[in-house]
């Protein structure tokens, strides 16, 4: 299989916050449109330098991550980063790589995103269909 990518929309969710309490209007909330590679080994979304600047998110932690050639590092975690995908959307902090090449769209957001990779057409497609479910046990 090979690399499945797609388009996101990243959205500071604290701006967003804001606009819900007048303090700011809905043209100053800071966002960028990504193409992001679908990775079903990582946990979280994971965004790069350039990406952090752009959203102008706050760093509210850090954490031990893992690499795929088993490397580890201390990485910063940010504020909160409504991800838009499929006309789907939720709200995450994300792990911040500063020289990552690309942003990455791990298992967590994809998971409640209600999405699934597709690897014959490698795309995403809705797991419950067009519309999210959201699974309560």
């Amino acid at each position: 299989m090979g690399h499945v990518y797609t388009e996101i929309a990243l959205r500071n969710a604290w701006d967003v916050l804001n606009v819900g309490h007048g303090l700011i209007t809905d043209e100053e909330v800071r966002q960028t449109a990504v193409q992001a590679m679908v990775d079903t080994g990582a946990t979280m979304l994971v965004i790069n330098g350039e990406i952090f600047q752009k959203l102008g998110l706050a760093v509210t932690g850090e954490r031990n991550i893992s690499f795929a050639n088993n490397g580890n590092a201390t990485c910063k975690v940010t504020g909160p980063v409504e991800i838009w995908c499929e006309n789907r959307s939720f709200t995450m902090p994300a792990l911040l790589v500063e020289d990552a090449p690309e942003a990455l769209l791990g298992v967590l957001p994809l998971e409640a995103l209600d999405l699934v990779v597709d690897p014959v057409n490698q795309k995403l497609i809705g797991a419950h269909g067009d519309q999210p479910m959201y699974l309560l046990y």
